[in-house]
């Protein structure tokens, strides 16, 4: 479908042109931005922390709760340490920065976000992530005491694939590896509880940042970065982290105060993804799996007709925009029983055509 403008903020159904949709698409992958109890702890802490906090983190006034946020966020996560900046874009460059001027070969894997490939490098459009990985593997092996550093997204959104980094860590055998993974999409829905996956990939072999956005899942207008003491201290002193203002304190007080609503609302979105998983396996032409709430579409006539039937599904151009469409379904908690099983029966009368 073409662009369309709403009058409202996003949530399981939407209003175009006097007509209402069900709405599976975009990030909001717990609904938490659209949970009535998040927001009234948030409203309250709005009215006590303010809507914004401009100052620099570095100044001589500092309020308390971004220290205390990076304390919990680490703890939960296993990680050292973590700093926490006003958006995932931002937190991806200071990291990159970070490792990126330590690196003799930097190796980028196919469709990592903007927000972490270092200037002049891009990501590897010939590979699949398989491929890539055998490819990263081939190199290391012809390689003797290099510094690498290796960048890519925990998942991939857009193709609804869960990374994995295990085999990183045999690559420092021979060389010093460093990996940056972009957590973005994988807290809230991937990995230790809504913490991400840091956990699974540190090993004393490799050094490893983890960095993202904390706007999709976890509905935060913040990023954060976690690492090792050293590689925080040294982001924490550049000019680009202390010239930064942060996130919204309001909102990342909200995140420690209300952790039963996103406890509960992944164990929905899980219980969902696992039942549209199951009810699709049976179907062709839509790919994906009940660990990961994004399905892709082959067919991209359905897009239309699924719209025809109340149903906004996400399809857009990708990489550039004269790529082809990907179109996938997004499966979010703030869904209803009814909307999954009236989505899945209407897919079944297209499977019939």
């Amino acid at each position: 479908m073409k662009p369309q403008y709403i009058q409202k903020g996003i949530d399981r159904v939407i209003e175009i042109e006097g007509k209402s949709y069900l709405y599976f698409s975009g990030t909001s992958y717990l609904g938490i931005g659209q949970n009535v109890e998040f927001l009234e702890v948030l409203a309250k802490n709005l009215f006590d922390l303010g809507a914004n906090h401009g100052q620099s983190r570095v100044n001589n006034i500092r309020l308390k709760i971004f220290d205390e946020f990076e304390e919990f966020f680490a703890q939960e996560a296993k990680a050292p340490k973590s700093a926490v900046l006003s958006s995932g874009y931002l937190a991806g460059i200071a990291a990159t920065q970070h490792l990126a001027e330590l690196a003799e070969e930097i190796w980028i894997a196919p469709n990592t976000h903007a927000a972490v490939i270092p200037n002049g490098y891009s990501s590897n459009t010939q590979l699949n992530f398989n491929q890539w990985k055998l490819a990263c593997q081939e190199q290391a092996s012809q390689s003797n005491g290099k510094r690498i550093l290796l960048i890519g997204n925990a998942v991939d959104p857009l193709l609804g694939e869960i990374h994995d980094y295990s085999w990183v860590k045999d690559l420092a055998e021979k060389n010093s590896i460093s990996l940056l993974i972009d957590d973005s999409h994988a807290f809230g829905v991937v990995g230790r509880g809504v913490f991400g996956t840091y956990s699974q990939w540190k090993d004393p072999g490799i050094k490893l940042i983890v960095s993202g956005s904390l706007g999709k899942a976890l509905a935060l207008p913040a990023g954060i970065i976690l690492g090792s003491e050293e590689s925080i201290e040294a982001i924490k002193s550049t000019p680009l982290y202390g010239g930064a203002s942060p996130g919204s304190p309001a909102h990342l007080l909200t995140f420690m105060e209300t952790q039963s609503i996103y406890e509960k609302s992944k164990s929905q979105l899980q219980d969902y993804c696992g039942i549209f998983a199951q009810e699709i396996s049976r179907f062709k032409g839509i790919k994906g799996s009940r660990n990961f709430p994004a399905f892709t579409i082959d067919k991209a006539d359905w897009v239309s007709k699924l719209e025809n039937a109340g149903i906004i599904i996400s399809s857009f151009p990708y990489p550039t925009q004269s790529s082809p469409h990907i179109n996938r379904i997004v499966i979010s908690a703030f869904h209803e029983f009814d909307d999954l099983f009236y989505l899945v029966n209407t897919l079944y009368q297209l499977q019939k055509e």
